[in-house]
């Protein structure tokens, strides 16, 4: 079944728990991406450092309290739902339906699907 979208083919037409899992995948990154830009540098506690003067690239970093028990079991938890998320789409019985020549081309379909959906 072929449809478009946004002027782009939606070739493909992948079942509900294919999507659903895909959705679920996005949001977990999403997830992760504001849990990690708002903690310290080292999971651990530690000093402030910087680079040599002579290094060929300085960089430095200030201290860091580390982070707080409750981030850093948020931070496993995601990070395990987002493993298993993902080996459930890589290993769906979907792919098998699809020519080995036009799975890249699925798999980015199916990554975008849902900006696709919204814009029709």
């Amino acid at each position: 079944m072929q449809q478009y979208r946004d002027g782009v083919a939606q070739k493909y037409d992948f079942p509900e728990g294919l999507r659903t899992a895909q959705e679920q995948l996005d949001q977990v990154r999403g997830d992760l991406q504001r849990l990690l830009q708002r903690q310290p540098w080292s999971v651990e506690p530690l000093p402030a450092w910087s680079s040599h003067e002579n290094s060929w690239r300085a960089s430095s970093r200030p201290d860091s309290p580390g982070w707080v028990a409750a981030d850093q079991q948020d931070y496993g938890l995601l990070r395990a739902r987002e493993v298993e998320l993902a080996a459930l789409i890589v290993c769906h019985a979907f792919w098998a339906t699809v020519e080995p020549a036009e799975r890249s081309t699925a798999r980015s379909q199916l990554k975008h699907y849902r900006e696709h959906a919204l814009a029709a």
